[in-house]
C-alpha cells in the first residue's frame, strides 16, 4: 500500500533518518516506535502527504500522489480545529472535504465519542480531551483505505482511552492502520513495529 525507498529526511544539517526502507501493507496495522526526536512525527507526515521526504521516494500505490489525501484520515495532537465552530459544524465541514463512512449521520458519530451534548458548543470551550475526541471523530469516520493516528490519546482520561479501543475495534477493519507512539496502551493493537533509531 505504501512504500518507502532508501527515505530520508533532514531539518537544516540535521538527519532525523535516512536509508529507510519499508512497506506499509494493506489491512495491516504498524507501530511507529523509537526515542524522542527519531521522527515518527515527521514520518507520520510524510506518509500522509503533507510533508516530503529530503531523499528517496514514498510511493502510495494504487494511488495518483497528488489526490491521495482522499484516502487518508489522520489524527495528530498538532493538528488543529477550527474551534470557532461548533462540533456539529466541524463535522459537517470536515465531511465536505472527505467522504463519510456511509450510513452514519454526524449525531451518532458524536455520540460515539460522547460528544453528542456539546452539539452547539463551540470547540473553543472544549476541554483538551474533548478536543482529542472531535479529532479522532474526524479521522475514523473518514472513508479512507489508509488511517494514520499520532499519540491518538493524547490529552485522553481513562474513559476517553476506552473510547480510543472501541473506535479501534469497530472501524479499522480492512484499512491500513499506522500508529505512532511509544505507549503501549495506543498500539497493543498493532502486529508489526517499525523502530526508528536517531
Amino acid at each position: 500500500m505504501i512504500q518507502l525507498l532508501n527515505a530520508g529526511k533532514r531539518f537544516q544539517l540535521d538527519w532525523i533518518f535516512k536509508g529507510l526502507n519499508y512497506e506499509f501493507k494493506q489491512a495491516e496495522r504498524y507501530a511507529i516506535v523509537g526515542k524522542n526526536g527519531s521522527g515518527k512525527s515527521t514520518l507520520i507526515n510524510i506518509l500522509s502527504g503533507y510533508s516530503s521526504l529530503t531523499t528517496g521516494d514514498c510511493i502510495w500505490l494504487n494511488h495518483n500522489k497528488s489526490n491521495i489525501y482522499k484516502n487518508i484520515a489522520i489524527c495528530a495532537p498538532y493538528l488543529n480545529v477550527f474551534e470557532q465552530l461548533t462540533a456539529y459544524e466541524f463535522l459537517t465541514f470536515h465531511f465536505q472535504l472527505k467522504n463519510k463512512i456511509k450510513d452514519i449521520e454526524i449525531e451518532q458519530i458524536l455520540y460515539d465519542v460522547e460528544l453528542d451534548n456539546t452539539r452547539n458548543k463551540k470547540i473553543s470551550q472544549f476541554s483538551n480531551g474533548m478536543k482529542q475526541r472531535i479529532k479522532l471523530a474526524q479521522a475514523f469516520f473518514t472513508n479512507s483505505q489508509i488511517l494514520l493516528l499520532d499519540e491518538p490519546c493524547t490529552n485522553l482520561d481513562k474513559q476517553g482511552i476506552f473510547l480510543y479501543e472501541n473506535l479501534i475495534q469497530n472501524y479499522t477493519n480492512q484499512r491500513l492502520l499506522i500508529i505512532a507512539s511509544n505507549d503501549p496502551k495506543e498500539t497493543n493493537y498493532c502486529t508489526q513495529t517499525l523502530t526508528l533509531q536517531k
